[in-house]
Order: structure tokens, then C-alpha cells, then sequence
């Protein structure tokens, strides 16, 4: 397999990830298909992708097309004459031409255990449903949506301090893991069929999910704050005042306050009263200002002190 030609697919950093282990390992990569650039940040400057960051450091072939349904798409992949293409969080769809470019077809990084959470977000939708194990799937894509069969498993835990971010960050280690030991075993592998009654759908997040609804219970709005650190970070009105909430702590409390009141405010955290239950926020942050621990926004608002 080392000594295959491979063409790998992917954008952001957990396909960079996935990218360094095959480097690091020394395959063959001949190509790199990667989105185009956009412009991000304030300025609006366009920027390249973690993958093509990494292809440009290696002296690997980019190819950035809008789209690979045109035949003039088609015909250019198919040209390189790979042997291999590997997908990781690539974010164009692989029509049944370029699936079938390729003599050993194409394999996708999936960041779940599938059949559970095919499609955009699988790691957010994870800790939103309050999964306890998550993990990586190494499968042979086909024109579904990552409907293909599973030739590799690896289980990572969700802990209950993890993050959309570390857990992202755990996840990418792991796919280029898993990847790497699924082409040294690449002759011995057993496709396995999934079972589409199990399946669950990641859909894209939507920015309005991030915000808070104290009326749900403190373990579901726990899971949205941490599910959503980095992003798009959760937020909340707290006595009148919208915040975005970056870190909070379960409580071991129960209360008849008023979802969304104020149980007690110091330095230790501010308490809010749930649906069911009580969780301390730690870490907030006011529009316009940085993140502040608790103690040090309450420097800045006496009169919320109880």
C-alpha cells in the first residue's frame, strides 16, 4: 500500500490530521483536493485551508475545484491514476465518476461510530445527545451519505469535561490513528454493512442552537455550553444581560426557583436555577469584552453579589 498513489480530500484541521499521518508514515500521496479558499476574519482576506497549508509544505499537487460533478472535474481526477483517494472532513459531495476513478476506490475518516451520526456534525450532535462513546470509522464510501461499509473502529469516551474542542481534538488524533492502521491491514480487512435502522443523522449546526433555554435541565444545558466551546459558543440573558457562557459546572442541587434566576452570585461561580437542577457558570463573557471567570466579572457588576 506504501507504495500506492494516493489522492487525499479534506479541509480543515481534523483532515490535516489525517494528512500528517499518512506523510508521517511515508505514503504516497500524489494529489490533494482541498476547498477554495475563503475569505474569513474581520479583513475578509481569503485564506487557505489547514490541508492545503500542509500539501503547500510537502510540495504535493492542490486542486481546489468548486465542485466535482463537471466532467472537466472528473476527467482531472481520474488522470492522476490513483490508486487510492482518501476523504476526511472534505466538504464536497463525490459524485459515482470520481468514486469510481480510483482502482481501490475511495475511503472516508468519519468522526463517529457508525451507523450513529452519519452526515455534517457528528461531534457536536454526539455530546448534545449525551453520548458516552464516540470514535472514528474508516468506511468504503459509496454515493450515500456515509452509508458505505465499515472496514475499521476505533472507540474514544466522552468525558464529562470534554468540549466541542478537545474532543474534536482527540478525534482528529485518533482518525489519522485509525487510518493509518486500517492501510497496514488493508489486505485482511472485512467490510461490514451497516445497519440503517440504527442510524442517527448529524445535521449541520445552526447558530441558533447555541442559544440557552433555561427552561431545559442543567445536564442538557451543560452539554450545549461545552458542546459548543468554541463554537458558536453558547450564550444565555442572565438578570437582564446577554452572556456567552464558556464554562459552567453541574450542581448536585435542587431548587423551586425560577428558571433562569439568580441562586447566588460570589466568586465561586453564578448559580442558575434550571428546569431540573442548578449549574454554577464559571467562565462568561459580555458582548464586546473578553471571557472572564466568574469572580472577576462580579468585580465589574457589585450589585449582582448575593
Amino acid at each position: 500500500m506504501k507504495s500506492s498513489k494516493i489522492i487525499f480530500a479534506g479541509t480543515p484541521d481534523f483532515a490535516a490530521a489525517s494528512l500528517q499521518a499518512l506523510l508521517d508514515n511515508g505514503y504516497n500521496v500524489c494529489a490533494v483536493y482541498t476547498q477554495p479558499d475563503r475569505p474569513a476574519g474581520r479583513g475578509q482576506q481569503l485564506q487557505i485551508s489547514p490541508v492545503k497549508s500542509l500539501a503547500l509544505q510537502h510540495n504535493i499537487p492542490i486542486f481546489q475545484p468548486q465542485t466535482l460533478k463537471n466532467p472537466e472535474a472528473q476527467t482531472q481526477l481520474a488522470d492522476l491514476k490513483a490508486d487510492l483517494m482518501i476523504v476526511a472532513a472534505y466538504g464536497l459531495l463525490l459524485p459515482k465518476a470520481v468514486l469510481d476513478a480510483p482502482k481501490l476506490g475511495c475511503i472516508n475518516v468519519h468522526a463517529s461510530l457508525l451507523p450513529r451520526w452519519r452526515g455534517a456534525a457528528p461531534i457536536h450532535r454526539a455530546m448534545l445527545a449525551g453520548d458516552q462513546m464516540t470514535g472514528i470509522t474508516i468506511m468504503q464510501m459509496d454515493i450515500g451519505l456515509d452509508t458505505g461499509a465499515m472496514l475499521l473502529k476505533m472507540e474514544c469516551p466522552i468525558l464529562p469535561t470534554d468540549t466541542g474542542e478537545t474532543l474534536h481534538d482527540k478525534l482528529a488524533a485518533m482518525g489519522g490513528k485509525a487510518l493509518i492502521s486500517s492501510l497496514k491491514k488493508w489486505e485482511t480487512l472485512k467490510p461490514e454493512v451497516q445497519d440503517g435502522d440504527l442510524a442517527t443523522y448529524a445535521k449541520k449546526i445552526d447558530k441558533s442552537e447555541a442559544q440557552i433555554d433555561w427552561n431545559l435541565s442543567a445536564v442538557e444545558i451543560d452539554r450545549q455550553i461545552r458542546a459548543f466551546n468554541p463554537y458558536p459558543v453558547a450564550q444565555a440573558e442572565v438578570n437582564g444581560l446577554l452572556l456567552r457562557i464558556w464554562k459552567a459546572q453541574l450542581l448536585d442541587v435542587k431548587t423551586k426557583n425560577q428558571a433562569g434566576s439568580i441562586i447566588c452570585a460570589n466568586k465561586n461561580g453564578l448559580d442558575i436555577a434550571t428546569g431540573d437542577g442548578v449549574l454554577r457558570l464559571l467562565t462568561v463573557q459580555q458582548a464586546g469584552k473578553r471571557a472572564l471567570p466568574v469572580g472577576d466579572f462580579l468585580n465589574a457588576h457589585p450589585d449582582w453579589r448575593t
